[in-house]
């Protein structure tokens, strides 16, 4: 069996690997997003609030009801963009939590239940749109046709299905330069990488890694950490780096917040945890 962290994975970390509990208060942690300020705004999807954890350590609510929100991410406006699943919609989140509605049906037909959501250098959406059968359901809703990767074009009324080959996608995230996507198949166990084509296009698919992932996130060099049981995190080249144990049944997602942005920040079931980091995340 692999050791948990190699030793050019060593490097990556400012002190203990170990993840540090902040609060074990919650029903379900998943969505977290840094603000330009270095802020970390994350969900509790049952209880249907967004979380705020701000640079001074401090834990507060944003917003409540908040759609039951999922993946989260910021514009380049400050917006927070919510995958909203009380109503299978995707929302932009003022700063000061008026809401707006930016994805309702997508030809005529109700989402699936958008899961996790990045937004490109060029301003344009990009967001999963697995099946999760919810229990607060007011009416059964039938297993859907097809579980897409979705593009949505900054200033367009409409996204459009631009990967329909995954058998569940679930977490994504692209690159700051807006060249690449990485998008996890969470059913078929399988992570991919994409060059992002001039429309908003998926191109030369490649598979990264086989393991599948909730969320995930970046670093600055290019390392890719990926969630389920505990953080894994590899190379831009696919090699595996390092293994995070984290004491919860489930790690749903995770981020890089903090001033300098050398704190990584996961949610896992009941919990959020830190990290302090020698690396810094991206926005």
């Amino acid at each position: 069996m692999p050791a948990p962290i190699s030793e050019a994975g060593r490097v990556l970390f400012a002190g203990s690997p170990t993840p540090q509990l902040v609060a074990r208060q919650f029903a379900f942690t998943e969505g977290p997003a840094v603000d330009r300020h270095g802020n970390v705004f994350f969900t509790d999807q049952p209880n249907d609030k967004i979380w705020k954890y701000s640079t001074d350590g401090r834990l507060s609510v944003f917003l409540s009801p908040a759609g039951r929100s999922n993946g989260l991410y910021f514009d380049k406006q400050g917006n927070l963009i919510a995958c909203a699943d009380a109503d299978n919609q995707l929302w932009s989140i003022s700063p000061d939590g008026k809401t707006k509605v930016l994805v309702d049906k997508v030809a005529g037909q109700r989402l699936n239940g958008p899961n996790d959501v990045w937004v490109s250098s060029k301003g344009g959406l990009y967001f999963t749109d697995p099946y999760y059968k919810r229990d607060y359901w007011t009416a059964p809703r039938a297993a859907p046709s097809g579980q897409y990767v979705y593009y949505l074009a900054a200033g367009s009324p409409q996204p459009v299905a631009v990967e329909t080959t995954l058998r569940k996608p679930n977490g994504l995230i692209g690159t700051p330069d807006g060249r690449t996507l990485y998008v996890a198949d969470i059913e078929g166990n399988k992570t991919y990488r994409y060059r992002l084509g001039a429309t908003g296009e998926l191109l030369d698919k490649q598979l990264f890694v086989e393991q599948g992932s909730d969320g995930m996130t970046l670093d600055e060099r290019g390392n890719v950490y990926l969630t389920g049981q505990g953080v894994t995190i590899y190379s831009p080249a696919g090699e595996r780096l390092a293994h995070l144990d984290v004491p919860a049944a489930w790690t749903a997602n995770i981020c890089f917040g903090g001033r300098d942005m050398r704190t990584l920040f996961i949610t896992a079931s009941e919990a959020v945890f830190t990290v302090p980091m020698r690396v810094r995340g991206i926005r």
